[in-house]
């Protein structure tokens, strides 16, 4: 990307699994420097030494900060200079959050807070802000929290004057931190049965690739303000699973768990809500942000009385994806094929 070229971008929660794949995307190209930021200095040691020994010619662009989103002063540190932020760093696991949603308050509202605030004092072009379905209707502690950081950015957007700041929502990125996926392959490869909630449960998927084209659209397209959705394909968790026990051809037994705490049948990208002035681009929806004032007669006696044809979109009306589309999927990932070579040369 031309934008790109001599620029800093900072990464928080970069050694994520989002980070990485920012990495292997733009590492190579013209870019600047790529900071990471993040709290876990074993895993920044453990990327440090992963890139320096897959990209020598390029490491050297690499920038390690380690920090909390939650302490105002060490992002603060580390956003001098800096062009764009990809705001990574959450939490996101939903039993988790649901014990603890306090933890969940500080990082991903507060936190977000600091990095908007540390961006925009810094004089940053741009910063894009992930959140996830969870926040369209939550239930749970930690769509509650995604849905208040959401807000937190739009409301941000009204006075960040000069630098952008948009937001990203989507569904279950498969074999990131928290998904099902790995933990499957390793109850394949265990010989014992795999877990499965409730057959019936339906998630949008997507791979990281998909992820991250969805926050460079975003990048490009968004504007100040802005909730960028990807229209996402589904599936049933029942038939996610057993489209990967027949990749492995494995006979595992499939026990059902029960729901989780805090979670629903099916999630929600676009609620009907923001239908009602979300804006059609191809293979994504804006739902751009709504620069009305405090002036409450604009809600009382003049409404918008124009609305959008757009319904909810969520993972139960989206197109479903058939067993082999899901393989397909599956296949698309380099953690899948590597372990899909390792079984099939198994003695």
């Amino acid at each position: 990307m031309t934008q790109l070229k001599e620029k800093t971008l900072l990464i928080t929660g970069g050694t994520g699994s989002f980070g990485n794949a920012v990495l292997d995307r733009f590492l190579t190209t013209d870019i600047g420097e790529i900071r990471i930021f993040s709290r876990d200095e074993k895993k920044q040691d453990d990327m440090r030494h992963a890139y320096q020994l897959q990209y020598p010619e390029y490491a050297d662009k690499l920038r390690f900060y380690i920090g909390d989103v939650r302490e105002p002063a060490s992002i603060r540190d580390a956003m001098h200079d800096v062009d764009y932020v990809f705001h990574a760093a959450a939490l996101k696991h939903v039993p988790s959050c649901e014990f603890f949603p306090m933890e969940a308050v500080r990082t991903n509202v507060i936190g977000t807070d600091n990095v908007l605030t540390a961006a925009i004092d810094a004089g940053a072009e741009q910063v894009i802000c992930l959140s996830t379905d969870k926040a369209a209707y939550p239930v749970n502690a930690m769509g509650a929290s995604k849905a208040m950081m959401e807000k937190v950015v739009v409301a941000k957007s009204r006075t960040s004057r000069r630098t952008k700041v948009c937001c990203t929502r989507y569904g279950n990125v498969m074999c990131s931190r928290g998904s099902v996926i790995p933990l499957w392959v390793e109850q394949i490869k265990s010989g014992g049965p795999i877990t499965v909630t409730e057959p019936a449960m339906t998630r949008f998927i997507m791979s990281l690739e998909e992820a991250v084209d969805l926050v460079l659209f975003a990048f490009v397209h968004g504007t100040n303000g802005d909730i960028l959705v990807q229209k996402a394909p589904a599936c049933t968790i029942g038939d996610q699973a057993r489209a990967l026990l027949e990749l492995f051809h494995a006979d595992n037994e499939v026990k059902i768990i029960g729901i989780r705490h805090g979670e629903k049948l099916y999630e929600t990208l676009l609620t009907n809500e923001e239908c009602a002035h979300a804006e059609d681009l191809g293979n994504f929806y804006r739902v751009p942000c709504d620069k009305r004032g405090l002036n409450y007669d604009q809600y009382f006696t003049a409404g918008d009385t124009q609305r959008n044809p757009f319904t909810e979109f969520n993972s139960s009306n989206t197109r479903q994806l058939m067993i082999p589309e899901i393989q397909e999927k599956l296949l698309s990932l380099a953690y899948i094929r590597k372990e899909l070579e390792a079984w099939e040369q198994r003695t």
